[in-house]
């Protein structure tokens, strides 16, 4: 049986990054109610418990050495792979959205790697039952790649906007009026000093909305918005999502009013979250820039893809090995020569 795992490297990364940083994200989303907020333990044993998954499948796709040292090397490279993804993974939770609650990092990444020399030893094993040779990319690779592109995109957002929530600290925010149905009395505000505040949506109030604040004699906007908006704030009577903020120049009563694509909807001015690490910043970024750090993975399938197809096409068809001593699957025949037709090279 051929090794699928030799050329499978962008696929590992995606699906890394994937199963390490939305997905616990996403399952206690699934999982708690919404006033429940995540915590920083539950979510570690996600990437550390992948570590072994890793590792097996990377040593699987090592060359074939003789002896101790060779195992050691599959090992050790495996392990080493395994160590970037997991610090890659917990920095995200310790520095782009630190959850609440602590955590033991030290022993958090000991364990996972403990765990990837088991799993890399393991898959080390299962990698020699397998067929050590190089394969025509095919044009699947370009459709994995298409649909690692689109779930990574959509994903990256959730894992921006899911972070944030978890990050926020202190109090759910102050209200002190909005527009809409729920407010009330509808359309009047009373900010007890000047400063910044945040334009929440009530419900499934549309984010896009343009809201302005008029009082004494001037009219500010709601000109900083929230690109990837923050939910789960509020109460018992309705969820908020923070979807703008805006400065108040002084004190008092200002009228509020916002236009959107919904005449029902409700918006509220309240205190501006506290959302504790990168997550704080990456919720104003375009969402185009977010979507675009989602699919790298995906192109990076594509793009990998495309290059081993054009490898081939100047072998004449024949796959190439990717990889540090990469051979051209010239082939090697019965009698380990080189070159001759319908013969393949174990690559490396």
């Amino acid at each position: 049986m051929t090794n699928p795992f030799r050329t499978a490297r962008a696929e590992l990364v995606a699906a890394w990054l994937l199963a390490t940083i939305p997905l616990p994200l996403l399952f206690f989303e699934w999982t708690h109610r919404w006033e429940e907020d995540p915590t920083v333990a539950p979510a570690l044993w996600w990437p550390v418990l992948a570590s072994p998954v890793l590792a097996a499948v990377v040593a699987a796709g090592q060359p074939r050495r003789r002896g101790p040292a060779g195992v050691a090397l599959a090992v050790a490279v495996s392990t080493l792979v395994t160590a970037v993804l997991l610090a890659a993974s917990l920095a995200f939770f310790r520095w782009v959205a630190p959850l609440a609650g602590d955590a033991r990092w030290g022993r958090a990444l000991l364990g996972g790697l403990a765990l990837a020399v088991v799993g890399a030893l393991i898959g080390y094993a299962a990698g020699a039952r397998l067929t050590q040779r190089a394969r025509p990319a095919s044009r699947r690779g370009y459709l994995v790649g298409c649909l690692a592109v689109v779930f990574g995109a959509l994903l990256a957002q959730s894992a921006v906007r899911l972070g944030a929530e978890g990050s926020t600290v202190g109090e759910h925010p102050r209200e002190y009026g909005g527009t809409g149905p729920y407010a009330a009395p509808a359309g009047r505000v009373a900010v007890p000093a000047p400063g910044a505040y945040a334009v929440f949506g009530v419900g499934d109030a549309p984010a896009g909305a343009d809201c302005r604040l008029t009082g004494d004699g001037a009219t500010v906007r709601a000109d900083d918005p929230v690109s990837v908006p923050p939910g789960g704030y509020g109460g018992d009577a309705a969820t908020f999502a923070w979807i703008a903020s805006v400065r108040v120049p002084a004190a008092g009563e200002w009228a509020m009013s916002c236009r959107s694509s919904d005449p029902q909807a409700s918006y509220v001015l309240g205190d501006e979250p506290r959302v504790r690490g990168a997550a704080g910043t990456l919720i104003h970024w375009p969402v185009g820039v977010i979507w675009l750090l989602g699919a790298l993975p995906g192109l990076l399938i594509a793009v990998r893809t495309a290059r081993r197809r054009r490898a081939a096409r100047r072998t004449g068809g024949r796959a190439v090995a990717d990889g540090p001593g990469r051979l051209a699957e010239a082939g090697v025949a019965g009698r380990g020569e080189v070159g001759e037709p319908g013969s393949v090279t174990a690559g490396s």
